[in-house]
């Protein structure tokens, strides 16, 4: 799979992709990941990606024609026919809530492009006209759409082969098809008894069956 990501501020996610579940899925070929700057691109002089809010305002705005010529500039086709070729999400609260189906959905893709905002956000025909749709980690806003798109691909590069040391750690996780869309058991390792806090004497008893029982009881 690979995943395209537009942002002003590509140094964020240095330390991202040096994570250990990120990077085995690169070194496995399951994951590449590539980071476009939107200023290497832009027409506008010294870089220049935003303007005033038309109608006025506080903040400042993306241009559409700065998010235009960078798709251009690394896809080598007309803007507006880029998400006909691969999805092209915007990350905003405004967007579907990112979950489970969603997941499922993006996972099956092998390429993605996410459009990282900033400020006041994109000039709404970015959205209109270049984009397949938004993308929201939740209602609530963030300064950017970096931290979603980290929380996107780091939820997506564990569903990937190679990412974690078990493939059977993300088969009994929380939302899992396994535990039937639930969330996961509560977990405890050592100490057995800590200030008198004991781990339930069912996972300390060997037997498999009745652990097996414990936590399909113990789903939330």
């Amino acid at each position: 799979m690979r995943i395209d990501i537009f942002t002003l501020f590509p140094e964020w996610f240095n330390w991202f992709f040096s994570q250990r579940h990120v990077t085995n899925a690169m070194q496995a070929g399951s994951l590449e990941a590539r980071l476009f700057n939107y200023r290497q691109y832009t027409p506008l002089k010294h870089g220049q990606v935003d303007d005033t809010p038309a109608g006025g305002g506080a903040g400042m705005v993306i241009r559409v024609d700065a998010v235009c010529a960078a798709l251009e500039g690394v896809y080598g086709a007309d803007c507006e026919s880029v998400r006909d070729r691969q999805p092209v999400y915007v990350l905003s609260p405004r967007g579907r809530r990112l979950d489970e189906q969603v997941l499922a959905e993006l996972a099956g893709l092998k390429k993605l492009t996410l459009l990282c905002g900033r400020y006041e956000g994109f000039d709404e025909r970015v959205v209109e006209h270049l984009s397949t749709g938004e993308i929201s980690i939740g209602d609530y806003v963030v300064s950017g759409g970096e931290l979603p798109a980290m929380v996107l691909v780091d939820a997506l590069a564990r569903r990937l082969p190679g990412s974690l040391g078990s493939e059977a750690s993300a088969m009994c996780e929380s939302f899992s098809r396994e535990l039937g869309g639930r969330l996961e058991y509560p977990q405890y390792t050592r100490p057995a008894d800590f200030r008198g806090w004991k781990v339930p004497d069912v996972l300390l008893s060997g037997d498999h069956a009745e652990i097996e029982k414990w936590r399909r009881n113990n789903l939330r």
